[in-house]
């Protein structure tokens, strides 16, 4: 299964008030393994940068100037999108804008459908607890010292362990195995993840697994955790 972790820079909150992309950054997946393929643009806006903007990620007028406008970007942009699902963290945000700047050039916009939106994911997993970008990386020790602002390309690239992770931290083979890419499986179908030959470490700690065996036993002899542990 071909992904492609995306991620844009704009001028704004909303593209009806006139605010536009002015970068866009994706990562391909194949299989959930990074390719080593990417897609980077800077764009310019046809517009002036807002300061609130430029505070976030830093592109300002002057280096955006001599840059493509999106028209002139749209060709390439789709030929690498091509028919792969987008990894998107927020995805309503970047789909509207991408789709906004698809019409303006009088291209098909995209289903919001090919979206898997990790933000959805990260609530679900964790309710309640903070599931920014940033937030992610403290959760899963994902090291995000280069983010001193945001930029397209790296932010990209920290969803994409971020997605991983979030996922069950599953890796493939790492293109070890000696089956080619759809054999294995029937047409329109992925390939099973192989089990990992070594395990992951527990995160559980000798004190919450020493909590949790008090607290099973304070539950009595016939509780459902001894004959599950018995089983």
């Amino acid at each position: 299964m071909r992904e492609l972790v995306l991620d844009t820079e704009t001028t704004g909150f909303e593209p009806a008030e006139g605010h536009r992309i002015v970068e866009i950054g994706m990562v391909e997946l194949v299989n959930l393994m990074p390719t080593g393929r990417t897609f980077h643009q800077y764009i310019n806006p046809e517009r002036d940068m807002p300061k609130e903007a430029f505070e976030v990620h830093g592109l300002g007028d002057e280096f955006l100037r001599d840059k493509p406008v999106f028209a002139e970007i749209v060709d390439a942009f789709l030929e690498f999108l091509g028919d792969a699902r987008l990894v998107i963290h927020n995805a309503t945000f970047d789909m509207k804008f991408i789709n906004a700047e698809l019409e303006w050039v009088r291209r098909p916009v995209l289903p919001f459908e090919r979206a898997f939106d990790t933000l959805t994911l990260a609530r679900k997993k964790f309710p309640g607890s903070p599931a920014s970008l940033d937030a992610l990386c403290r959760r899963f020790a994902i090291d995000n010292s280069a983010r001193t602002k945001h930029g397209a390309l790296l932010d990209s690239e920290i969803l994409a362990e971020v997605y991983l992770e979030l996922l069950g931290g599953q890796q493939p083979d790492f293109a070890l195995s000696t089956v080619p890419l759809g054999q294995g499986a029937r047409a329109g179908q992925d390939a099973p993840l192989p089990r990992r030959e070594i395990p992951l470490p527990p995160k559980l700690t000798e004190a919450e697994r020493a909590a949790h065996a008090a607290f099973v036993a304070s539950l009595g002899e016939n509780t459902i955790w001894r004959k599950y542990r018995g089983a």
